[in-house]
């Protein structure tokens, strides 16, 4: 991608690892269970116990014994702390989206309020419970914050094969786009819609608010073609095709159940990026055909 000449965002904090040791962030992942319980809550917190499981770590052991109350580390803008070159990175594309998305709510007569992003290592705080390097990239819609451990950039790379910088872009306007269903009401719908059905429909109806997130994605990229290089395309492909819920159940030795499945599998996951990329019109990434 084409970012040198990119405007970094400035909607961002950087958390002090330093502050959640311990016990310090009381229930640690057992405060996001309820959230997983009602098959809805922070985008790719679901997605995240399966790669944990890809990666070896036992979800059990993520979950405090209570007592710390779940109180947030401090955090910061850092004036004069020198960002990694991946922050930087994530700063540009956000920066991006902040644009792209502030012109189509412009359009519609809107003001789109930017989500903030906030950088982390290995354990931090979100509005929706503790942030664990495991979880990946993932929105928290209390607090409309977009949480990264930058190491998962590496994760990508080297685990699942997916290296460049669009997948860094993919990955960032993907959590963007669940901030747009935050902000405009989308994802309450199918909150609500998910505490009345069974399982089954429920992981539907969040599969089709990831492949949305996908779809969104795509039509930032498609509004700021500038940024796009030759191969990009390609990148974001192989990204989305190595975090399609089939993908990562083949990974973890398991057989794809797709009743299970609460992002998409790696074609359609594939098939709403490209969607968003060949449209640039955010309302042809409707998932939901009338479902809800």
């Amino acid at each position: 991608m084409r970012l040198d000449d990119e405007q970094e965002s400035s909607h961002f904090e950087v958390q002090d690892g330093r502050g959640g040791g311990g016990g310090g962030f009381g229930g640690g992942l057992g405060m996001l269970l309820p959230l997983i319980g009602s098959r809805f809550g922070c985008g790719g917190i679901v997605v995240a116990l399966i790669i944990m499981v890809v990666m070896g770590i036992n979800p059990l052991s993520l979950i405090g014994g209570g007592g710390g109350g779940g109180q947030p580390v401090q955090t910061q803008r850092p004036a004069t702390t020198e960002l990694t070159d991946i922050q930087r990175t994530s700063l540009k594309v956000l920066g991006s989206t902040e644009r792209r998305w502030d012109e189509i709510f412009k359009a519609s007569g809107e003001q789109y309020p930017p989500p903030t992003l906030v950088f982390y290592s290995q354990n931090g705080q979100s509005g929706c419970g503790a942030a664990q390097a495991a979880m990946g990239p993932f929105y928290c819609p209390a607090d409309q914050r977009i949480y990264i451990d930058t190491d998962f950039f590496n994760e990508m790379e080297s685990r699942f094969n997916a290296p460049g910088d669009f997948p860094i872009g993919y990955i960032i306007a993907h959590e963007v786009g669940h901030h747009i269903q935050t902000i405009t009401g989308q994802a309450d719908r199918i909150r609500k819609a998910q505490q009345s059905a069974s399982e089954a429909e429920g992981n539907a109806l969040q599969v089709q608010m990831e492949l949305q997130a996908d779809c969104y994605a795509g039509v930032w990229a498609a509004r700021d073609t500038n940024l796009m290089e030759a191969g990009d395309l390609e990148e974001g492909m192989r990204a989305a095709e190595a975090i399609g819920d089939d993908t990562l159940q083949k990974a973890a030795g398991r057989r794809p159940v797709p009743e299970s499945f609460t992002h998409g599998s790696s074609a359609q996951r594939m098939a709403w990026l490209r969607k968003g990329l060949s449209t640039g019109d955010p309302a042809q990434c409707d998932t939901f055909k009338g479902s809800v």
